[in-house]
This record gives structure tokens, C-alpha cells and sequence, in this order.
């Protein structure tokens, strides 16, 4: 077994203090301080600082708090703009998916695969205009391959200096109303893309999330007055007690919604097929990197959610080669959560044997160290039709 070891970065809460040497190394995010009242502590995530914890919610509270209510997260997701004559060519070659199906002003997920046919990362692919892009990628390089495979084409890829931030919950669209200047975009359904004014600055914004709830992100410009954006930002949501959260807003819900994280959900030795992301790999599509390695693959997947209960007592499954089937190591717990919503542990996992399918049991060693029956399930593990974050769903939930 792997130990894997994730080093906690604590920056002083002292607002006339700057944040150590470390922070400043590694880029926090321009609105930092609205999250150092609350005792943070970050971790390195695209060469930026991501918070991994804060003192003004529990992990449960949290969860609440986004499937209730509201919340705030400053990301260190990393924007790349592709631009140039030749943007949609260089996409169409290194993307599974058809570029020219994504019309301006609209989102598409996109992931990449080496030539083998693993996966690199994933994210969000931002049409800005018939020859810009923004890809707002998981952690990863993706940057470099762009680059290297740009040669000979006429496109421009560079960082473009943007930072993501967002709004996600049941209230989000009303915050957003009131923070922006004038009239509510005419426009802006779940995966649009659009611009507007906060506090009298120039803010790109998207209906997108990583908390499969009713939801919005917010790219902050390099030459804007960021505080400025930031604090109406939080003014509008101020009627909603809405806080900065760190990654524990995300985690138990993006799992839930069977949302991949890259690096721990799948990774270079991963195959679309075995993500269950095959649907996304399109074969129509003249020859994309990692396409002939593809068109040969094992087709089957082997990614799933994961329940696991025990009367009352709040269990999780461990994170590691932790699933067990007729006494056998039999896959791995890739992430994993308690579910104050459905009462459970909840995982994505990844088994060895391709014919055990959701319904199925296993045996999966908690972090209690005992070893419990438990049962793969389909994801998402409920709002099949992911209605939520269209807007179509506005029940406010309770415990299942």
C-alpha cells in the first residue's frame, strides 16, 4: 500500500500580517483575505493555494449550508486562454469531444488523454468568442501539452493572470442578481457564459460548479479592481449569511454527483471507459491524441459510487487499495465523504473485476479500521437527471 501525505499550509488570520513565505511562493488567491478571519489552512493545488479547511463550519454544516442555503469558495482552478485562428484546431486535436459544438458563450467539460489513452485532467472549456477560449482545468498540466502541440499551428496559448471564485447553493442566483450592476443577464442558463459589471467592474461569469447545486463562478480580471468585485459580492449574499468555505463545501456533494476529481478519481493509468466517461469520447471526430489507443480499449467501467452504513454511527470508507470481495484485494476507495443527507458513507471507487455492477456488495475497510459490507450504486447517487443545478429542482432538503 501507498502512503500518501497532503501538507497543510496555515496562514496567520492577523489582517495586518501578510500570509508567509510559502503563500507568497505559491500564489493565493487575490481575495485571500476574505477567508483569513477563519483560520485557514491551504494546500497546493495548479502551483496555487486552495483551503482545505476553516474554522467557521463544520464539514457537516458546511454540506448544509451549499444544500440549503449558500456558500462561497475561492478555487485555485486554472484558467489557460487558447486564442487565434487555429484555437478550435489545437482543441479539436488534444479534446475527446467535437469543439465545434460548443457555440460562444457557452461551457463544455473537456478532458485530455495521452496517446495511450490515459487520462491527463479535466475541466471546463469556456467559449468566449469564435477564435478565444478560456479552459478552466483541474489540477494538472495541461498547459504544456497545449503548448507542445500548438507548434506549427497560428493560436496563442498563455496564461491569462484570471482567478475562479464561487457562488453555489439553492440562493445563489439571488446573490448574483444583487451583486451585479443593473439588469439581470437576459441570457444565462445552466453552462452559459456571461459578462457583466460588479461594482463597476468588468467580471466574466458561468453557470457552473463543482457542487452539482444551483450554482455560479465568477472569473476575476487582472486589470479590475478585485477587492472592490469581491466585497459587493459578499454585500449581496450578506442577507443569507453567506461565508468563504474551503474544500470540505465541495467534497461529500461533488461525490455524491459522481464529479471527478483528476488525481485521485482517475489519472494517467486511467482510460475514459473505466471512468465511466466513455460517452464523452467521440469517435466521429477526425484523429484526436489518444483516439487510436481508444477505438482498442476495454469499453467496460469500473468507476462507481459507493454506500456503506452501520446503524447511527457516522462511517467512512478509507481512502486507498481498501475494497475486499472473497477475501481479495478487489479495487480501490478513490474519495470519500460522510453524507449528512443520505445518513452513509459515501465513496467513488474503482474496482478490478469490470462485471460487478451498481447493486452489487463489497467489502471495504473503513476508517475505523473495521471492514463493512457495502453496496456500489450508480452516480449521481440521487438527482439522476441533474436537475438541481439547471434550477429545475428547488426543494430544500432534509435528512433522508
Amino acid at each position: 500500500m501507498t502512503n500518501r501525505f497532503k501538507i497543510a499550509v496555515k496562514v496567520t488570520p492577523d489582517a495586518t500580517a501578510r500570509p508567509n513565505e510559502l503563500a507568497r511562493t505559491m500564489a493565493p488567491h487575490p481575495l485571500v483575505h476574505q477567508e483569513l478571519p477563519y483560520d485557514p489552512e491551504y494546500f497546493v493545488y495548479n502551483r496555487r493555494l486552495a483551503t482545505s479547511r476553516m474554522n467557521n463550519y463544520t464539514a457537516d454544516e458546511v454540506y448544509w449550508q451549499v444544500r440549503r442555503n449558500v456558500i462561497m469558495r475561492h478555487t485555485a482552478e486554472l484558467p489557460t486562454e487558447i486564442k487565434g485562428p487555429d484555437a478550435e484546431k489545437l482543441l479539436n486535436k488534444v479534446f475527446t469531444r467535437r469543439i465545434e459544438k460548443v457555440r460562444v458563450n457557452r461551457c463544455s467539460y473537456q478532458f485530455a488523454c495521452y496517446a495511450d489513452g490515459g487520462m491527463i485532467t479535466d475541466g471546463v472549456l469556456m467559449r468566449l468568442a469564435a477564435d478565444r477560449f478560456w479552459y478552466a482545468q483541474a489540477d494538472g498540466d495541461l498547459f504544456s501539452w497545449l503548448k507542445a502541440h500548438a507548434a506549427g499551428m497560428d493560436v496563442e496559448v498563455f496564461d491569462p493572470n484570471v482567478w475562479v471564485s464561487q457562488v453555489q447553493g439553492p440562493n445563489a442566483l439571488k446573490v448574483l442578481e444583487a451583486a451585479i450592476d443593473g439588469d439581470y443577464p437576459a441570457r444565462f442558463r445552466y453552462f452559459d457564459v456571461a459578462n457583466v459589471t460588479i461594482a463597476g467592474q468588468p467580471v466574466v461569469i458561468a453557470r457552473s460548479g463543482f457542487t452539482n447545486e444551483l450554482g455560479w463562478e465568477f472569473y476575476l480580471l487582472p486589470d479590475t479592481d478585485i477587492r472592490a468585485v469581491g466585497d459587493k459580492i459578499m454585500a449581496a449574499g450578506a442577507p443569507y449569511d453567506m461565508q468563504p468555505t474551503s474544500a470540505e463545501a465541495f467534497r461529500t456533494r461533488r461525490i455524491e454527483a459522481g464529479l471527478l476529481n483528476a488525481g485521485s478519481d482517475f489519472d494517467e493509468t486511467t482510460t475514459p471507459f473505466v471512468a465511466g466517461l466513455g460517452h464523452m469520447v467521440d469517435f466521429s471526430k477526425d484523429a484526436f491524441i489518444g483516439k487510436a489507443a481508444l477505438e482498442h480499449a476495454d469499453k467496460r467501467r469500473r468507476t462507481w459510487g459507493l454506500r456503506v452504513k452501520d446503524g447511527d454511527t457516522p462511517i467512512v470508507p478509507q481512502i486507498g487499495q481498501m475494497l475486499i470481495d472473497n477475501d481479495a484485494s478487489a479495487g480501490k476507495v478513490c474519495s470519500s465523504a460522510w453524507s449528512p443527507y443520505q445518513q452513509c458513507g459515501v465513496a467513488l471507487v474503482r474496482v478490478e473485476d469490470a462485471t460487478l455492477q451498481p447493486g452489487d456488495t463489497i467489502m471495504v475497510e473503513c476508517t475505523d479500521g473495521i471492514v463493512r459490507t457495502a453496496e456500489l450504486c450508480e452516480t449521481p447517487m440521487y438527482d439522476k437527471e441533474r436537475l438541481i443545478p439547471r434550477g429545475k429542482r428547488i426543494d430544500i432538503p432534509d435528512v433522508r
